[in-house]
């Protein structure tokens, strides 16, 4: 007996279809936030209680493991370590990111194609073949074992995206508005940073969204350009956590630590799921 989809499509009509679509939505939904869940009340446990019942709640809810991860295990420290190296880097990559975009997507000059996909090869470039010589080059700059070093970095990799999104962005911003703001008296700076910019906050939005997520997870460029363990990032920080709490049984800490780490990333998608969703589509609207 052959199987005959369209034939079993048909029978089941389309509130038939928008059930079974919604029945599988709910299980991936569950399948993506149970593990969070059960990260989050576990955080809250004593050693004993996760080896006696690794899935109930907690019958004693442990609020120092948070101390113990922030204070003891410096969690704390790291936090603020990945916090100033994301906001520098962002900082860098929109202002350069945003210039490069403008200035491709709204003049013309020589050479301009084989910028913008000069920009867009480096998107293709994988970090792992860059490693050692970049290593080496950080090196011979004296920026090794530096923040400074790793945010010129992680600019470096993160800009090519910023031009890949942003110069489709500014190309849906009419050519009218700059021609107003020429005959009104701006100059280049003045109508890129006055007019032009307010006018992307969309994609600037999206562009940093995706890159706090991403620079604030990285953990192989933070490995290969710091030593020092004052200057770790949370990704370095919870490596450590994970191998030091193995040794002294308390996991309480242990999961602790990863909830701190996962609550800024989760909080920018519940916060500015709207801005991204918006920031993705309105570049596709005109060509």
């Amino acid at each position: 007996m052959r199987f005959n989809r369209t034939a079993i499509f048909e029978r089941l009509g389309e509130n038939g279809r928008k059930t079974i679509t919604q029945i599988i939505f709910v299980v991936y939904g569950v399948i993506v936030v149970f593990p969070m869940v059960w990260l989050f009340y576990t955080a809250f446990k004593p050693t004993h209680e996760l080896f006696a019942s690794a899935w109930s709640l907690p019958v004693e809810w442990k609020f120092d493991n948070f101390v113990e991860a922030w204070t003891e295990a410096r969690i704390g420290d790291f936090f603020w370590n990945s916090l100033f190296v994301t906001i520098s880097t962002l900082l860098v990559q929109l202002f350069v990111g945003s210039m490069a975009s403008y200035s491709l997507a709204k003049y013309r000059f020589r050479a301009q194609g084989i910028v913008y996909y000069g920009f867009l090869a480096g998107m293709m470039f994988p970090i792992f073949l860059g490693i050692v010589p970049l290593f080496f080059l950080v090196k011979s700059l004296g920026l090794l074992d530096s923040h400074l070093g790793l945010i010129v970095v992680y600019a470096a990799f993160g800009i090519p995206f910023t031009v890949f999104v942003l110069t489709a962005f500014f190309r849906t911003i009419p050519t009218e508005i700059m021609e107003a703001g020429v005959m009104d008296g701006c100059g280049h700076f003045t109508l890129y940073w006055r007019i032009m910019l307010p006018l992307a906050k969309p994609g600037l939005t999206t562009v940093a969204i995706f890159t706090f997520i991403s620079i604030w997870n990285e953990y192989i460029l933070a490995l290969v350009l710091l030593s020092s363990s004052h200057l770790r990032t949370m990704p370095l920080g919870i490596a450590v956590l994970q191998f030091v709490q193995f040794y002294e049984v308390d996991f309480g800490a242990l999961f602790a630590g990863l909830v701190i780490v996962m609550l800024p990333t989760l909080l920018c998608y519940v916060i500015l799921q709207e801005q991204i969703t918006k920031g993705m589509t309105v570049g596709a609207v005109k060509g």
